[in-house]
């Protein structure tokens, strides 16, 4: 007996070790032959809340988007089964049932009448296409579809399915096709659009829309009937849908254009920080603003929460077909203007230097080599550091910029995220002529120093993506402004002149709180506009992409109403997210040290007459009363001589004839100032 069942185990062991030396072979060339690795999809960028904002192409101008089958009309993938593999969820990669039932019908018919084919081995024709339809190709399909099962999971599988299925054309993928054909995401769909959807991958080219809208017709009345017969919709309603006209092809969406370009080099599909509603608006109103302005004209956004630093809206042109749209206006560097003076009024105030009511003197000064002049070419006199700002005086900016140090502003500026493009002395050190604009400097980073003025004077980097918003709230940022600093340059500037057409906001109920500030360029090539209201900051360029000078446009002019607008879009969409008026005034007049503004002065201001004048005389020795303000008496010169007084103790000169002359004025402490002026006289008869 024991010899017996000896034999009987020595011959089972053969067929037992064949099957075992048969398994390795076919673990070996499974491991050896994989099945092809998904092909790359589209990027995607969508909006906060998964909104598709832009898609961009993958080889060949393919449109192939990314596809969570959980995010796919249930009632489509329950039709999608039904029709196309019923035990899709029990096989194994093959349907022996399915695979019988097409053998046996195309024995009786004659022809093909179901291909028996599972959603697996489509997948696995799709991700190993070949241009012949034989037995051969249908065997390895099978061979693939078990090596699928293998490796993922049924959601996988008709992951890939719903990506890869052929809809015409260049459409790849239910998400594509449901863009392309009916303009919104497939999350729901009505019975037309599911009977379309599973009806074109059967025969893609024969059935497009565009193309053969008969035929497209034709097929989905056909699946709609099967639908109805499978009880997945009603006969009146099968009938309802089949009556509907074939779709048109539509555009993908192109929202956020040139931020999503610069998000989608992260390949996939990214969530973005933009809202899609606040984007449009954007959009609309800068084009709106362009077309306005003239076919050269361009112009870029920004909108900013302070709540993390979200980019909540960008704009980078008004247009892809004025020139220079194709170019983010948003990352280039441009001359700001006077944009950036309430940073060096806050540094002041944060030094102790100044307060808003502090006095200084708007008047005519040279500071070394340079000589500004205010916009509108007049001077104010005496006037309070708050009005100096809210009306852009140049002499006070840049006087306060000669205390606090344009090295130490520009470092300041730097640390907060402001990489400014700056010309250098030849010293090294930075000109005053930073406070008029004489620097580099994009909208990006102008609303990253406004964004840390609305915020308490902490700067932190955009934030693009949840993920960066999320890092920097738990982050510290730079400290910019001291919150004492920040909060009295919101004070101030939200009291700046409204703009035309406008009421304050502190008189109109409702309209929020704005603290902004202007810029103009030198040449009037860049016009610059930027605030911030409770949660959100704004910025706004206006200009020509070339550089080129656009006369008298302004930044008060050209971008501050668009900005005003932006914000009333704001506070439609988010009440509570912007500032509403305040009653508080902190600009009166300030007493003790901080009184009067007379740090950096280095001698007398010259009134009359400024330096490079030209003036009239009608004859030779007649007098001009000359005018300085400065410390103690003051003592004119001609060139060494005393300038004689009149009767009342002016000092009056009397040039001899035309020409040019050199007058110097002199302090009680020695301090000088020089002023160069040309004389004309009539030409002798």
């Amino acid at each position: 007996m024991a010899g017996w069942l000896a034999i009987g185990l020595r011959r089972a062991s053969v067929p037992l070790a064949s099957l075992l030396a048969a398994g390795v072979l076919l673990a070996g060339l499974d491991h050896a032959l994989p099945p092809p690795l998904m092909p790359e999809v589209s990027a995607l960028v969508t909006d906060r809340e998964g909104r598709a904002l832009r898609a961009f192409p993958v080889e060949d101008g393919r449109w192939r988007l990314p596809v969570d089958p959980e995010a796919v009309d249930p009632a489509f993938r329950a039709a999608l089964i039904e029709i196309e593999d019923q035990r899709f969820y029990s096989h194994h990669g093959v349907d022996p049932l399915a695979m019988a039932r097409a053998v046996g019908s195309l024995v009786s018919s004659g022809r093909i009448v179901s291909g028996g084919s599972t959603i697996t081995m489509q997948t696995a024709r799709l991700l190993e296409p070949r241009p012949r339809r034989t037995i051969g190709a249908k065997l390895l399909e099978m061979v693939r579809a078990i090596q699928l099962e293998r490796r993922y999971s049924k959601h996988e599988i008709l992951q890939a399915w719903l990506t890869l299925a052929p809809y015409g054309g260049n459409l790849e993928g239910v998400r594509a096709a449901s863009w392309a054909w009916f303009g919104h995401e497939p999350d729901v769909l009505t019975p037309d659009e599911i009977a379309l959807l599973i009806a074109l991958p059967q025969a893609p080219e024969a059935r497009r829309p565009d193309l053969r809208p008969d035929a497209a017709m034709a097929s989905r009345a056909r699946l709609l009937a099967r639908m109805e017969r499978a009880g997945l919709i009603s006969a009146d309603r099968a009938a309802d849908a089949a009556e509907e006209p074939a779709p048109v092809r539509r555009a993908f969406p192109a929202r956020a254009w040139h931020a999503s370009q610069h998000l989608a080099r992260a390949g996939g599909e990214v969530r973005s920080t933009i809202d899609i509603r606040l984007q449009s608006a954007l959009e609309t109103r800068l084009e709106t603003l362009a077309n306005e302005a003239g076919p050269d004209v361009q112009a870029s956004a920004l909108i900013v929460s302070l709540d993390g630093r979200e980019v909540r809206a960008a704009v980078g042109s008004a247009g892809r077909d004025r020139p220079g749209g194709w170019i983010d206006l948003t990352r280039r560097a441009r001359s700001p203007g006077s944009v950036l003076k309430p940073f060096i009024y806050g540094l002041a105030f944060e030094d102790g230097l100044a307060g808003p009511g502090t006095r200084i003197a708007d008047l005519p000064r040279r500071f070394a080599d340079y000589n500004p002049e205010n916009f509108d070419r007049s001077f104010r006199g005496d006037v309070t550091i708050a009005e100096a700002l809210q009306h852009s005086l140049n002499v006070p900016a840049v006087q306060v910029l000669d205390a606090v140090g344009a090295n130490r502003f520009l470092a300041a500026m730097s640390f907060a995220g402001g990489r400014a493009i700056v010309p250098r002395s030849n010293e090294g050190d930075a000109g005053l002529a930073i406070a008029l604009g004489g620097l580099g400097i994009t909208a990006e980073e102008i609303a990253v120093m406004f964004a840390a003025l609305g915020a308490g004077g902490e700067a932190l980097p955009l934030a693009w993506t949840p993920e960066a918003a999320e890092a920097n709230r738990e982050s510290r940022g730079f400290r910019l402004l001291d919150r004492s600093a920040a909060a009295t340059l919101v004070d101030v500037l939200q009291r700046s002149p409204a703009p035309p057409g406008r009421m304050p906001a502190r008189l109109t109920s409702g309209a929020p709180a704005i603290a902004y500030k202007t810029g103009t360029s030198y040449g009037f090539r860049d016009a610059w506009a930027a605030g911030v209201s409770g949660n959100y900051a704004v910025v706004v360029w206006v200009g020509r992409a070339d550089g080129a000078p656009r006369p008298g446009e302004s930044g008060r002019q050209a971008a501050l109403p668009a900005l005003f607008d932006i914000f009333d879009v704001i506070a439609r969409r988010d009440p509570s997210g912007v500032a509403s008026r305040t009653d508080s005034l902190v600009a009166r007049n300030a007493t003790g040290p901080l009184a009067r503004f007379d740090r950096g002065v280095s001698g007398p201001d010259i009134v009359f007459p400024p330096d490079g004048a030209e003036v009239w005389a009608d004859e030779p020795g007649r007098g001009f009363a000359l005018s300085a303000r400065g410390s103690g008496p003051l003592r004119w010169y001609q060139r060494g001589v005393p300038v004689a007084l009149d009767a009342g103790g002016q000092s009056l000169w009397q040039p001899q004839g035309p020409g040019f002359y050199e007058l110097t004025v002199v302090d009680e402490a020695g301090r000088s100032a020089r002023t160069r002026v040309r004389v004309r006289m009539p030409e002798p008869s």
